[in-house]
Parts: structure tokens; C-alpha cells; sequence
């Protein structure tokens, strides 16, 4: 099945099954703490994925490398939305915050967003490292 930016093959199933799980736990934590206050790690991991998604998109597109302005601003675009995967950790302090209904619900649904977006950028550069290797190799 052919999607716009990549073929879906088995290798992007932990990827999604990472989201959906991450999606599935806060839908949980909204229903039984009646809140929504963790709403934003969804933002947070999007925003995570945006990276891995300009790799896609430039791969499967090898006439955009031909127009340096958009070569440029896709590298631009990679490299601000870089640092989103790993920040995801950093929604830890948010743990404080008084609306906590179940402490150790709220640690592992922002664990679970946080490895989902070192799941994203671990995929990325696995795949652009095995890309090297593979041109290097011929």
C-alpha cells in the first residue's frame, strides 16, 4: 500500500503501534481522570515525527535535491524539528502539577510518548545509516 510520503512495509509497524499504544494510554488516563491536561504530549510526539517525515518525503522524491533553495529549507526544517524527539522527556516536570489524578498512570503514559519519539528519531537515523553503508558498499 502506497502512501504519500513512504511505503508502508513491516519495518514502520513498531512505529505505529508505538503511536496508537501512546494514543490508547492517554485516552485512558482522559476517561478515568476526567481531564485533559496531557493533551499536548500528542503535539509534542507530531512534532517528534515531523523530522522523520522530510527524510521520507526527500527519498521518495530525488528531483527536489535539484533545487538548492528547497534542498536548504528541507535541511532547515529537519534540523529545528531534530530536538522534538528527545524533548519529549523533559514533559516529565509536569508530573508536579496538581490535576496528577494517578501519579504512576501520568509517569508511564509520558514515558510512553517520550519512547515513542526516541523510537522516531532511533528510525531515522538507523535508516539514514543504513543507507550510507549500503551506497558506500557498491
Amino acid at each position: 500500500m502506497k502512501t504519500l510520503l513512504f511505503q508502508f512495509d513491516s519495518r514502520y509497524r513498531n512505529l505505529v503501534l508505538s503511536v496508537g499504544f501512546a494514543h490508547l494510554l492517554l485516552a485512558a488516563r482522559i476517561k478515568i481522570a476526567h481531564s485533559t491536561f496531557y493533551l499536548f504530549l500528542v503535539w509534542n510526539l507530531f512534532l517528534a515525527t515531523v523530522p522523520f517525515f522530510i527524510t521520507q518525503a526527500l527519498r521518495s522524491r530525488p528531483w527536489l535535491f535539484a533545487s538548492r533553495i528547497t534542498l536548504f529549507s528541507s535541511f532547515l526544517g529537519w534540523l529545528l524539528f531534530l530536538p522534538n524527539s528527545p524533548y519529549i522527556i523533559t514533559d516529565l516536570i509536569h508530573l508536579q502539577n496538581e490535576s496528577s489524578y494517578l501519579p504512576w498512570l501520568d509517569l508511564f503514559l509520558v514515558f510512553v510518548f517520550a519512547f515513542g519519539g526516541f523510537l522516531w528519531i532511533a528510525f531515522l537515523l538507523s535508516k539514514s545509516i543504513g543507507r550510507k553503508t549500503a551506497i558506500t558498499a557498491n
